[in-house]
């Protein structure tokens, strides 16, 4: 079904994963065992005791030694439950070990790329390129700052008054032509314009 429907599921449990999880139902199989050990032995206890009370020496004797017998197997399991909780530890600590290793190998890897991108020879040749830049930065701004014999100066002087005078000529010849002729005038001579009379009226 799972083939028709799209890809098999891939099962992500390790076989360290396996071994942890059959030692852990061991644990929990032998703890079940321990709890009902002791909890037989605690009524063949009481049980003995009340065969004494009925004056029942020897069976009474009988089962004291199966409660013995089964008190040494209790000691064993509580023994093999030790070592298992120990290897359940163990197996779970070197997961973690497994893990950081892993990630040890990653990091060595990425610095190993790192280290072949910038070697030393690069880096040397970068800042000496880097030193070179900055040096003939700073004689430009050193040349451009005023740092010039007094030669140049004087051509710098004679070449900006050049462009001063050549600005000015053309500011000139844009301006208009002033005429020879004198203009003719607007208003007409000995002719001055007559006001009109005011008429006052004489009131009766």
């Amino acid at each position: 079904m799972g083939m028709l429907f799209g890809k098999p599921k891939v099962s992500r449990i390790t076989e360290h994963d396996r071994a942890i999880l059959q030692m852990k139902q061991q644990r929990d199989t032998l703890k079940r065992y321990q709890q009902r050990v002791e909890n037989l032995l605690e009524k063949e206890r009481e049980l003995a005791k009340k065969l004494l009370s009925e004056n029942k020496r020897e069976k009474a004797k009988l089962l004291l030694r199966k409660k013995k017998f089964q008190t040494e197997q209790l000691d064993r399991t509580e023994a093999a439950l030790d070592t298992v909780e120990k290897l359940i530890q163990d197996l779970e600590y070197t997961l973690i070990e497994t893990k950081v290793i892993e990630g040890l190998k990653a990091g060595n890897i990425a610095l190993k790329k790192a280290n072949e991108l910038l070697n030393v020879e690069q880096i040397e040749q970068l800042l000496d390129e880097t030193k070179e830049g900055i040096d003939k930065q700073r004689e430009i701004s050193d040349l451009l700052s005023g740092a010039l014999s007094s030669e140049d100066e004087e051509l710098v002087e004679a070449e900006l008054n050049e462009l001063i005078s050549v600005e000015h000529q053309k500011v000139i010849d844009m301006l208009p032509t002033i005429p020879s002729e004198d203009l003719p005038s607007t208003v007409p001579e000995n002719k001055e314009e007559k006001l009109p009379e005011k008429k006052i009226a004489i009131e009766a």
